[in-house]
């Protein structure tokens, strides 16, 4: 039994039962999709659900608010996954009728959407044979055939790319890009992985080298920078606080968050005090600052590490701007954010 025929059998005996895995709809797919991307599936099923809940078809996310997905996105976390859902939705309705696009080509020339995703959807719903590369795939083959290429260069994609275009079932490409998927994600994870009950144990060159921990190879490149962001969380005497929507092609895009102010280093009372004074907001107004949490809180981003502290300024007077209090829950946040406001308990 080759390589092939092993990885189809042990998915069928191993596969979960996934919503996603009971259609062929090309919407839902490609919503699923999209999500697991840098998402553990038991992070991402209460959001697939609840998508496909309030928009069962493309046309009810095209029409949608973007507020409304970011909202319904809130805590996924890589937000220009769904401003690029909510683009290419509209693109879909709005230009190819509502149609999905049903081959490789055209799904892939959607936005937001690489060779893996096109790949996904084009063998899945179409019975297209392009092979599936992604981080499982990466991992599976890297341990099987022992490959040391580094997995993030492109001579690394190209490797395994062919390798899989390979192996793929050509009578079934679905069935094959989701059994390898599926067997990096449950059999070949990346920390301990059962190695004894591997349907490769026999085979796999990492293991027979001792070199599991050693593969996938992935070169280091991205340097990660630290931040100090201090939000100022403003309460009026009229129960309101400032909400600033964030602008520009930076973290959390379209995302609202509390006024913000970016330190060099951790900052004092007074320091945060006299910065205060030029903020228009409480210009001529009497506020007094509390810190709120002494601890930085640390939110770990892909390429920064955010420093974070919360700071209470009580005002007293009204805010002629801002929102109540009681509504701010209604507002697409960062998770930073969100986990901040149901800590504090308006």
């Amino acid at each position: 039994m080759d390589i092939t025929e092993k990885l189809i059998s042990w998915y069928l005996v191993n596969k979960r039962d996934l919503p996603w895995r009971k259609t062929k709809n090309p919407y839902f797919i490609w919503l699923s999709e999209i999500i697991l991307q840098q998402t553990q599936v038991a992070q991402g099923l209460p959001y697939y659900d609840a998508f496909t809940t309030k928009f069962p078809t493309v046309f009810d996310l095209a029409k949608a608010e973007e507020s409304q997905i970011l909202k319904l996105w809130q805590g996924l976390g890589y937000y220009s996954r769904a401003r690029n859902l909510h683009a290419s939705a509209k693109y879909i309705v709005e230009e190819l009728d509502g149609h999905f696009p049903d081959t490789y080509n055209e799904i892939i020339k959607l936005k937001g959407i690489g060779d893996y995703t096109a790949s996904a959807v084009a063998s899945i719903c179409f019975n297209e044979t392009t092979a599936v590369v992604d981080g499982n795939v990466y991992r599976a083959l890297s341990r099987i055939y022992g490959i040391c290429t580094p997995i993030n260069t492109g001579k690394g994609f190209k490797e395994f790319k062919a390798l899989a275009q390979e192996l793929i079932d050509k009578k079934r490409p679905a069935t094959f890009n989701q059994a390898i998927m599926e067997f990096g994600a449950r059999q070949c994870k990346p920390k301990n992985p059962d190695c004894n009950s591997c349907p490769f144990s026999g085979t796999c060159i990492a293991l027979q080298q001792d070199r599991i921990s050693e593969l996938p190879v992935k070169l280091k490149t991205l340097k990660v920078k630290i931040k100090h962001f201090n939000f100022i969380v403003i309460l009026s005497e009229d129960g309101k606080t400032i909400l600033e929507k964030r602008e520009g092609k930076g973290i959390w895009q379209n995302l609202y968050q509390f006024p913000l102010l970016e330190t060099k280093k951790p900052s004092k009372v007074n320091e945060i005090e006299n910065q205060l004074k030029d903020f228009s907001i409480l210009k001529n107004k009497t506020f007094s600052v509390s810190i709120y949490n002494e601890t930085p809180i640390i939110h770990k981003l892909s390429h920064q590490h955010l420093n974070t502290t919360f700071w209470i300024v009580t005002a007293d007077s009204k805010l002629q701007q801002g929102v109540f209090v009681d509504k701010i829950t209604d507002f697409p946040v960062p998770i930073l954010i969100a986990n901040f406001i149901k800590s504090f308990n308006f």
